[in-house]
C-alpha cells in the first residue's frame, strides 16, 4: 500500500471514528439481540422432540453457555494475537461461514431422541444446528469492546459500558419474544427475520471495523493494571465463583419455578431476562441501584427465597412467582456488582470474559446437568443462594475462624434435622404448625440478625433444612428426571396418596378408609378420572354407539386411573413420556390402578406424538390427558398433532382432550384446531356437585372431537356439554401458538 493510501485510510478512520458512540453500541445491541433472540425461537423449534419439559430449557442453558464460552475463547486469542484491523477482517470470515448454515433449522440426524442420555443428545442438537452462528455472535460483544478500547476515542477508556447496551438487546429479545413476537408472528417468519437481522449485523461490524482498521495491536503489558494485591489466581477465582452462582441460579430458579408452579416456556425466559437485566443495571459508571445498597438488601432476598420453601406461601402462586423471580433478581445483582467492582483494566478485558464466560459453564453445568442426576428435588437452588451468601464480600470479614464460631450453632442443627430427612423419619401430620412457626421464628431472626453474615449463614441453612421436614412436603416417594419430580405424598389424613409433579396433582388413590383400615378390591378413579365426570362421560359415549371399544390409545399416565375405565374385552395403550411415572403407576405398594385394573396394558415410552406415529394401530378412542405439572404441552395441540391423530383413529373414533389448567384457557385453541380439522366439537367445564364426602373428585374440563357428531352417541345431549365455535381463531401449528392470548383467556375471559 502506498504512503498516501495510508494516509487517506487513517483521515477515514479519524473522520468515522466519530460515529463510533452510535455504529458501537448499535452493533453491540442488535448481535445481543440476535443472540438471545435465538434462544427461545429454537427452543419451541425443539419442543415437539421432546414434550413441554422445563428440562429442555435447562439444557439449552448450558448449550448456550459453553457456546458463549466458546465464543469468549475466540475473541480473547483474536485480542491477543492479532491487530484489531486483522481480527476484524477474521472475524467477519468467520460471520461468513456461518452465514453459510442460515436459515435457522434442526440438523439432519435428530428427528427422534433417543431412550437415554438426553442431555447430550440435546447439547448435540443445539450444536450441530445452531453452534457456529451461536459462537460467532457470543464472541461479537468482546472482540467490538476490544475493538473499542483500541480505537483512540475519548471514551474508550470504560469499554465495559458498552456491556450494557449488549445486555440490553439480550432482554429486550427475550421480553419481547413471549409477549410480542409469538404471539404475533409465526416461527417461519422469525427465522426469516432473523436472518435478515444476521446480515444487517455483518454490515455494522464491517462499518465498526473501518474505525479501527489502522489501529496498532494493544500493548499486553499489565504494568499498572492491577489495583488490589490478591493473587492472580484468586482474582481468576473469584470472577468463575461470581460469574458461576447466578449462571447457575437462573437455571435453578426456573427449575423451581417449574416445580412450584408451572412448566410453561412463558414463564421460563423471566428468570433469564432479569438475570441479563442485571448486567445493564450494573456494569455502568452510575448503577441503576448502588452496589452497596444492594448488598444491604441480599439478606432479605435469602429471606425471600426460604420463604418459597413454606407451604404458607404456596398456595399464593402470583406471591410465589414473586419471590422466586425477586430472590433472584437482588443475589444475581449482588454477585454481578461485584463481579464489575473487581474488573481489571481495559487490557485485559477479553481475558476477563473468559474467565466470567467459565463461570457461567460451571454454574450451567452444576444446575442443569449434574443437580438432575445428583438430587431428587430442586436442592440446586438453596446450595446456590447459600453460595451466593458466601461470596458477598463481607462473608469472612473476621476471618474463617470467626465465621464458623458464628454459624456453627445454626449448622449444628441443620445437620440434626437433616439427619431426620435422610433417615426417612416419618414425621406426624400434626406436626405441620409447628415447623411452620419455626419457620416463622427463624425468619424473623435471619432479618435481625442480618448484618451479622456467619449467625446469618447459619440460620438460612437451618431454615431450608427444616423446611423440607414439613409432612406435606414429605414425599413416600420422590424421583427426578429429565421431565421434572415427581413426588408421592400423602395428605394429613393418611387417608389419600398423590402423585404431585410440581404443585399438580396427577392422580389419587384412596388407601385408607375413615377408620383407618386399607382399602382393597378394585380401586375407584379420583380426581379427574371419577365416575360420572366430563372424561367418564366422554369414554362411555365413544362406547356406546359400538357397545365396546377395540382399541384404545392413552397419552399419558399418572397413577393409571384410566385403567378402571376400561371394560372387558377392550386394548388399551398408555402412551408415557417418563419411565419414572411408569415405575411409579405399576409399583402396586404405591398405586393400585394397573394392578388391579390393567396388568396387561400395554405402555409405550416416547413422546406421544412420536411413539403414536410410528404406531400401524388405528384407534376408536384416543384420551389425551398429558401435562408437564399444571401445563399441557403445547406440541400435542397442534393442527399438525391432530392430523396424526386422525391418521390412527378408526372412521367413528372419537378423540378426548383434558384442558383442565390454572393457567391457560384452552377452550379457543381446542375448538380451532377442532374447527381447521373438520370435526365436531363439544366441551363441559364441571365442578362435582358435592365435594363434602369425596373431595377427591375435582373440577374438570373436558373437549371431546369427532368427525360425525352421530359418533358421540348421546353425549351432545347431556346437561353441561356445550358445542364449541371455532369463532375465526387460529388453530395452533408447529410454526405458530398463542401462549399469551390463552393466558389472558384465562385471567380476564373464562
Amino acid at each position: 500500500m502506498h504512503f498516501d493510501d495510508r494516509v487517506n485510510l487513517r483521515a477515514m478512520s479519524a473522520r468515522t471514528l466519530r460515529f463510533a458512540p452510535l455504529i458501537y453500541p448499535a452493533t453491540l445491541f442488535l448481535s445481543a439481540l440476535l443472540l438471545f433472540a435465538i434462544q427461545p425461537m429454537f427452543a419451541k423449534m425443539v419442543l415437539p422432540r421432546l414434550g413441554g419439559a422445563a428440562a429442555i430449557w435447562s439444557v439449552a442453558m448450558v448449550f448456550f453457555q459453553s457456546a458463549l464460552l466458546l465464543g469468549y475463547a475466540y475473541a480473547h486469542l483474536l485480542g491477543r494475537m492479532l491487530s484489531p484491523g486483522l481480527s476484524a477482517l477474521v472475524h467477519l470470515g468467520l460471520l461468513a461461514i456461518a452465514a453459510t448454515t442460515l436459515p435457522i433449522r434442526i440438523a439432519h440426524g435428530f428427528d427422534a431422541p433417543p431412550q437415554g442420555g438426553l442431555e447430550l443428545w440435546l447439547l448435540s442438537l443445539f450444536a450441530a444446528s445452531i453452534g457456529l452462528p451461536f459462537v460467532a455472535l457470543a464472541a461479537t460483544a468482546p472482540l467490538l469492546q476490544n475493538w473499542f478500547a483500541a480505537s483512540g476515542h475519548p471514551h474508550a477508556t470504560n469499554p465495559y459500558l458498552l456491556y450494557a447496551a449488549s445486555n440490553l438487546g439480550s432482554f429486550a429479545a427475550l421480553i419481547t419474544y413471549p409477549f410480542i413476537v409469538e404471539p404475533l408472528s409465526t416461527l417461519l417468519t422469525q427465522i426469516q427475520v432473523w436472518s435478515a437481522g444476521y446480515f444487517l449485523l455483518v454490515l455494522l461490524i464491517a462499518m465498526a471495523a473501518m474505525m479501527v482498521a489502522r489501529a496498532d495491536k494493544p500493548s499486553h503489558s499489565e504494568a499498572g493494571s492491577d489495583t488490589t494485591t490478591v493473587s492472580r489466581i484468586v482474582e481468576r477465582t473469584m470472577w468463575t465463583v461470581l460469574a458461576a452462582i447466578p449462571a447457575g441460579l437462573v437455571v435453578a430458579v426456573t427449575a423451581a419455578i417449574s416445580v412450584d408452579l408451572a412448566a410453561a416456556p412463558f414463564l421460563w425466559v423471566l428468570p433469564l431476562s432479569l438475570y441479563l437485566l442485571t448486567f445493564v443495571a450494573i456494569f455502568r459508571d452510575r448503577p441503576w441501584v448502588a452496589h452497596e445498597r444492594v448488598l444491604h438488601l441480599v439478606p432479605f432476598a435469602a429471606v425471600a427465597v426460604v420463604a418459597t420453601a413454606s407451604t404458607v406461601a404456596r398456595p399464593d402462586l402470583g406471591a410465589l412467582l414473586v419471590m422466586h423471580l425477586t430472590g433472584f433478581f437482588v443475589l444475581a445483582l449482588a454477585c454481578h456488582g461485584e463481579l464489575y467492582r473487581r474488573r481489571p483494566a481495559p487490557v485485559r478485558l477479553t481475558e476477563f470474559y473468559l474467565w466470567t464466560s467459565f463461570g457461567g459453564v460451571i454454574g450451567g453445568i452444576f444446575a442443569g446437568l449434574i443437580a438432575p442426576h445428583t438430587f431428587s428435588g430442586v436442592a440446586e437452588y438453596p446450595i446456590l443462594v447459600l453460595a451466593a451468601l458466601l461470596a458477598m464480600p463481607d462473608a469472612f470479614a473476621g476471618g474463617t475462624g470467626r465465621f464458623l464460631r458464628g454459624s456453627g450453632p445454626g449448622l449444628v442443627l441443620a445437620a440434626a434435622a437433616a439427619a431426620i430427612i435422610w433417615l426417612r423419619l416419618r414425621i406426624p401430620a400434626d406436626a405441620v404448625l409447628p415447623i411452620q412457626i419455626a419457620l416463622i421464628f427463624l425468619a424473623c431472626a435471619m432479618m435481625l440478625l442480618r448484618r451479622q453474615p456467619a449467625l446469618f449463614f447459619g440460620l438460612a441453612v437451618l431454615a431450608f433444612v427444616i423446611a423440607k421436614l414439613d409432612p406435606l412436603l414429605s414425599p413416600i416417594v420422590q424421583v427426578r428426571s429429565f421431565f421434572g419430580v415427581h413426588r408421592v405424598v400423602e395428605d394429613p389424613t393418611g387417608e389419600v396418596r398423590l402423585l404431585m409433579h410440581g404443585t399438580t396433582a396427577h392422580g389419587a388413590e384412596r388407601v385408607r378408609n375413615k377408620d383407618g383400615t386399607p382399602v382393597h378390591g378394585r380401586p375407584e378413579p379420583t380426581t379427574y378420572y371419577y365416575f360420572g365426570g366430563p372424561i367418564g362421560d366422554a369414554i362411555a359415549a365413544a362406547r356406546a354407539p359400538q357397545g365396546r371399544l377395540a382399541r384404545v390409545a392413552a397419552v399419558g399416565l399418572g397413577t393409571g386411573s384410566l385403567a378402571c375405565h376400561r371394560q372387558d374385552g377392550e386394548a388399551w395403550t398408555f402412551f408415557e413420556l417418563d419411565p419414572n411415572v411408569v415405575r411409579i403407576a405399576r409399583d402396586p405398594t404405591l398405586f393400585r390402578f394397573l394392578s388391579e385394573c390393567g396388568p396387561d396394558m400395554r405402555i409405550v415410552l416416547g413422546d406421544a406424538r412420536l411413539t403414536l406415529a410410528a404406531s400401524a394401530e388405528r384407534y376408536d378412542l384416543i384420551v389425551l390427558d398429558a401435562f408437564s405439572s399444571d401445563a399441557i404441552p403445547v406440541h400435542l395441540l397442534t393442527r399438525e398433532a391432530f392430523a396424526g391423530y386422525l391418521s390412527h383413529l378408526t372412521e367413528h373414533g372419537v378423540i378426548v382432550l383434558h384442558i383442565s389448567n390454572q393457567h391457560m384457557s384452552l377452550w379457543g385453541p381446542a375448538a380451532a384446531v377442532g374447527g381447521a380439522e373438520g370435526l365436531v366439537a363439544f366441551g363441559k367445564d364441571q365442578t362435582p356437585p358435592d365435594t363434602t364426602d369425596d373431595y377427591l373428585r375435582t373440577r374438570a374440563q373436558v373437549v371431546v372431537f369427532a368427525r360425525d357428531e352421530q359418533d358421540l352417541g348421546g353425549l351432545p345431549a347431556q346437561p353441561g356439554w356445550k358445542r364449541l365455535d371455532p369463532n375465526f381463531r387460529t388453530a395452533w401449528t408447529d410454526d405458530y401458538a398463542d401462549i399469551l392470548g390463552a393466558v389472558i383467556d384465562r385471567k380476564f375471559r373464562h
